[in-house]
């Protein structure tokens, strides 16, 4: 549908008005020609604030606050919790416990915890301290690739696919992530069909679900429909599952053009924390309290106690000594307060 090519290193503010105008036109036949599916029954929501959340913290979150945290979601009745990364802790000091975290959180039975494993290292590491899920990730980005794992898109690849072989033999299951799929703080726009290369390479190499991110949250609806009608071509839908960031505010909008496209997994983090440090002034993950508001509100299952949910948010956001990002977890808690207050004069 966007076949425009910018040229290299143009950044999204000197766009011009000719290429304004092809995207305009772009985004209106996406919009024409889309085939809508109806509302998914279900969503199953992907919880990554313990790890994707917390990973850029400054300051150390005690052991204990993490274990904690993810109980809390589990009891909230989340069924996929990324529960940390083994990755080196010269680079995410952050995730230095993450054996700790693994061993030390209550597994209830049906619900996974995936942990983040960049190498084979990590890989094994992981495995050692009982994992049963990975997460694998690449980008389509070549800077973002080159600045955040230090390799080409390709390498990048290959060293999915090695860790990918080796849970394969270990009969783990392994989940895919692809980054920057609508734009990248360095590139800037981003072909959709960089986004269906890696996302078919990880499918096709065994990943059982492909996550794909808009890692700055510069996307809209008309570009989310073009780049998912894309690796569609590719991928089976239901192997598909979607990621936003919340930078432009447009996270929620582009969820429900996603479930209109057939998605019905979705990636959020508790009181919507998160960031990227390769990706100045983008802010967190869409907050899973708002996702699953919304959700609930046009009648999707997805088998989440908000109010449980919104604790577990608040918990987390007190512990760091912040105000929770999430906006229907801030209005329904301040809601709760006026009702207990009316209550206490009556």
């Amino acid at each position: 549908l966007l076949v425009t090519v910018p040229q290299k290193n143009m950044p999204f503010s000197v766009l011009n008005k000719s290429r304004l105008s092809l995207i305009a036109s772009a985004v209106t036949r996406s919009f024409a020609t889309t085939t809508r599916y109806p509302l998914p029954p279900s969503v199953r929501i992907v919880e990554v604030g313990p790890r994707d959340g917390l990973q850029n913290e400054k300051r150390f979150v005690e052991t204990e606050i993490k274990i904690q945290l993810i109980n809390r979601l589990s009891e909230a009745g989340l069924k996929t919790i990324e529960a940390t990364s083994f990755v080196s802790p010269k680079w995410v000091p952050q995730m230095a416990d993450n054996t700790k975290v693994l061993k030390g959180i209550t597994k209830h039975t049906g619900r996974s915890y995936p942990v983040l494993t960049p190498n084979l290292k990590g890989f094994k590491d992981a495995v050692a301290s009982g994992a049963t899920e990975v997460a694998v990730f690449s980008a389509a980005s070549e800077t973002f690739s080159k600045r955040n794992t230090n390799t080409t898109i390709q390498k990048s690849l290959e060293n999915c696919v090695e860790v990918i072989k080796a849970a394969r033999a270990e009969n783990v299951r392994v989940r895919g992530y692809v980054s920057c799929v609508l734009g990248c703080p360095y590139e800037g726009y981003i072909d959709p069909e960089s986004v269906a290369h890696v996302a078919k390479t990880l499918y096709d190499a065994g990943c059982y679900e492909i996550s794909l991110g808009d890692t700055i949250g510069i996307g809209t609806p008309g570009s989310c429909i073009a780049m998912l009608k894309r690796v569609k071509r590719d991928l089976p839908t239901d192997a598909l599952a979607v990621h936003f960031h919340d930078t432009y505010g447009q996270a929620l909008v582009n969820i429900m053009v996603s479930l209109q496209e057939g998605i019905s997994v979705v990636d959020s983090s508790v009181a919507g924390l998160g960031g990227c440090p390769y990706a100045k002034g983008a802010t967190g993950n869409v907050a899973t309290e708002d996702v699953v508001y919304m959700l609930q509100g046009l009648g999707i299952d997805v088998g989440v106690d908000l109010h449980a949910l919104i604790d577990a948010g608040n918990f987390i956001s007190n512990a760091l000594g912040r105000s929770n990002s999430s906006r229907a977890a801030t209005a329904l808690t301040a809601k709760a307060g006026l009702r207990g207050a009316s209550s206490s004069c009556m």
